[in-house]
């Protein structure tokens, strides 16, 4: 995105389009609402914040509220849908996929301002979320030529709905990976990396729960701005937003899972070590006895003069150690011949 460009226009009919693109300030002068034709529908996207001036100066010359103006830079967890006199006015947060290396999912807040023939948004960085809806006004896809901004503003929210899906997808891409390294549990961060995913569903869930909220409340309102034809599309909206927390349920529920079965893997794991040292230790037991004994320094000790004695002790202790290792294996506690066989 060009820094010098931060705002897109498109300009809109059945039969015609514009694109302008142009910074903060000059929409600031031109945006005028006497200016703005009816028989058009006019999208002004700005791709960020940074320009506050020019900002407020637009929202004067529309007449946008104080308050307003202040909620479109103020970052709320949950918004709600503000009615005007001219215009409607609510927020919501979009979230993009990790971007390269990080591991982190790109949120954004998005401020919607609509209008009898325009639509405004404003997003706190430049990330696209909408190339869809440009596609459709561009290439004439759809209805969207055909409607009113009311329509456009719920491509847009389905967009937003979109990435929502899109950031699932690839929590269930890691998820996958996830499993495939628990199964050969040869990474020590995969506990780790558990924690993380679930954490993103967690903010996932926080950016949706609003955007619930906000499309139930489109879909019982009653206003010049939106069409009773199009009430029904927020309600499909409404729908995609339920279906996405209950994706996002049903992943953490799974990532739960497989945090309990790598604890469980771990549990036995341990068994397994301590039955292998026990077994060792057991081994060695009578071993340590018999050594114990003949290492005593009594005068008249029993076979302390037999010149074979060494060798026949040593011998002795071979044999005990051999039919206590057979034992082991024949029982299922050495080895995997019969491992378990004792737990049918």
């Amino acid at each position: 995105m060009d820094t010098h460009h931060v705002c897109q226009l498109y300009k809109y009919d059945p039969e015609f389009f514009l694109i302008t693109k142009e910074s903060p300030a000059y929409f600031a002068e031109e945006f005028v609402e006497s200016s703005l034709d009816s028989d058009f529908v006019s999208w002004l996207n700005f791709h960020s914040l940074d320009d506050k001036p020019s900002i407020q100066r637009l929202c004067e010359h529309l007449q946008v509220d104080l308050l307003t103006m202040e909620d479109i830079y103020e970052e709320k967890r949950r918004p709600k849908l503000e009615e005007y006199p001219n215009y409607l006015f609510f927020s919501v947060r979009s979230a993009l996929p990790p971007q390269g290396n990080a591991n982190e999912l790109v949120l954004d807040q998005i401020s919607f301002v609509l209008g009898k023939h325009f639509l405004i948004s404003f997003q706190n960085r430049s990330s696209d979320h909408f190339p869809d809806v440009r596609d459709r006004i561009e290439k004439k896809r759809g209805k969207i030529r055909f409607k009113g901004p009311d329509f456009l503003l719920f491509r847009m929210l389905e967009a937003i709905i979109d990435n929502y899906f899109e950031v699932l997808e690839t929590i269930g891409e890691s998820i996958q990976h996830l499993e495939n390294k628990l199964i050969r549990m040869n990474d020590s961060g995969i506990l780790r990396a558990i924690e993380e995913e679930k954490r993103k569903l967690v903010e996932l869930r926080k950016t949706v729960l609003p955007l619930k909220d906000v499309t139930s409340h489109l879909e019982k309102l009653e206003s010049v701005y939106l069409s009773a034809d199009n009430r029904h599309y927020f309600a499909d909206l409404k729908e995609n937003c339920l279906a996405v927390l209950e994706d996002v349920d049903a992943h953490k529920q799974i990532l739960e899972g497989m945090s309990n079965l790598y604890y469980a893997v771990q549990g036995q794991r341990m068994n397994e070590i301590m039955k292998m040292l026990t077994v060792v230790s057991s081994i060695f037991i009578p071993l340590t006895f018999i050594a114990g004994i003949y290492g005593m320094n009594f005068e008249y000790m029993p076979e302390i003069k037999m010149p074979y004695g060494y060798g026949m002790i040593l011998i002795v202790m071979v044999l005990v150690a051999a039919a206590m290792i057979i034992y082991f294996i024949r029982k299922g506690w050495w080895g995997s011949k019969r491992k378990n066989r004792d737990l049918m």
